[in-house]
């Protein structure tokens, strides 16, 4: 306990520093309004995170790229916080594979405290340098691999420590953090600072900063999988249907893309064992399943270079 009142003055001053643990003036009278304008004020406070984010469209735009090139080279995407940071890496990752058809361990969502954090808080978790730095080394991070750290204060020991040792592995390495010229955006090789400002309740950082986390890693996993070729314009070409509302979605997905009916479009997919990608091509360039499958591969899932390169052939 000496140890910890030891370290509290310092601590007390790295925080006041923070613009997400600052209190917000605007709602110092909060617990006197009425529902109506509460609800008014949180909607108000949410308007600005739209445009925190795009003003680190750069900064999301390189990380999208060191991502899609090492992921394009085998590499996973390994997302890596604590508390509300660490819920939203591992839904992020969790929701990936049914929806771009990828293998679920190439999207990777760690959260300090192991699955039990997910759903209860873990005491000291995110503390825990040693713990970071483990969680890293267990994945055999290494190359070809990013490691995304995920932090509202950009100064959560767990993180900055895997982060570290993912860069010593020669990981890509991308902070996300909520406050200007962070620790953990400085720590990475490419820093996305999104300043949402202090919250409508002081320090409750699952709010603003919790939104904005969420939107950056929208973009980092949707705009990544728009790279590797897991979408045909702005459908999804390579989802798996793991369900009625999937199956009915890739369906209308081949109808959409290729102007066929719907019975066309169910036995053509049945032909193809589910493939969307290759019940498209089947369609549009008028090939063999089996011939649309083996186009797919010979360029590496990419619907648009396989399409181009039947459509070549029957030139």
């Amino acid at each position: 306990m000496a140890d910890t009142d030891s370290r509290a003055p310092a601590l007390h001053a790295v925080l006041a520093d923070l613009s997400t643990e600052r209190v917000n003036e605007k709602y110092s009278d909060l617990d006197l309004l009425s529902t109506p304008d509460l609800v008014a004020a949180m909607n108000t406070e949410d308007g600005g995170v739209a445009p925190a984010v795009a003003l680190a469209r750069g900064a999301i735009a390189a990380a999208v790229d060191g991502i899609s090139e090492r992921m394009l080279r085998g590499g996973r995407l390994i997302y890596v916080g604590a508390g509300t940071p660490g819920r939203l890496g591992v839904l992020d990752a969790s929701e990936a594979p049914p929806t771009f058809g990828i293998d679920p361990g190439r999207i990777v969502g760690v959260i300090a405290g192991g699955s039990a954090a997910l759903v209860t808080a873990v005491e000291g978790a995110e503390d825990d340098e040693e713990a970071g730095r483990q969680d890293v080394a267990d994945l055999n991070v290494g190359a070809f691999d990013t490691v995304v750290g995920i932090s509202a204060s950009g100064r959560t020991p767990y993180v900055l420590a895997a982060v570290a040792e993912a860069r010593s592995r020669g990981a890509f390495t991308v902070g996300v953090a909520c406050n200007a010229a962070s620790a953990l955006g400085a720590a990475a090789e490419v820093g996305i600072d999104v300043v949402v400002g202090p919250e409508i309740v002081a320090g409750s950082t699952r709010l603003k900063a919790g939104t904005a986390q969420k939107m950056v890693l929208n973009m980092l996993s949707t705009l990544t999988m728009v790279r590797l070729g897991k979408t045909w314009g702005n459908l999804m070409v390579d989802l798996k249907a793991s369900n009625e509302k999937l199956v009915a979605r890739s369906e209308r997905t081949v109808m959409l893309a290729t102007g066929a009916d719907a019975a066309t479009a169910a036995a053509t997919l049945a032909a193809v064992g589910g493939s969307v990608k290759a019940a498209i091509l089947v369609q549009l360039a008028g090939i063999r399943p089996s011939a649309a499958e083996a186009l797919l591969a010979q360029h590496d899932g990419f619907l648009r270079r396989a399409l181009a390169a039947a459509q070549s052939d029957e030139g």
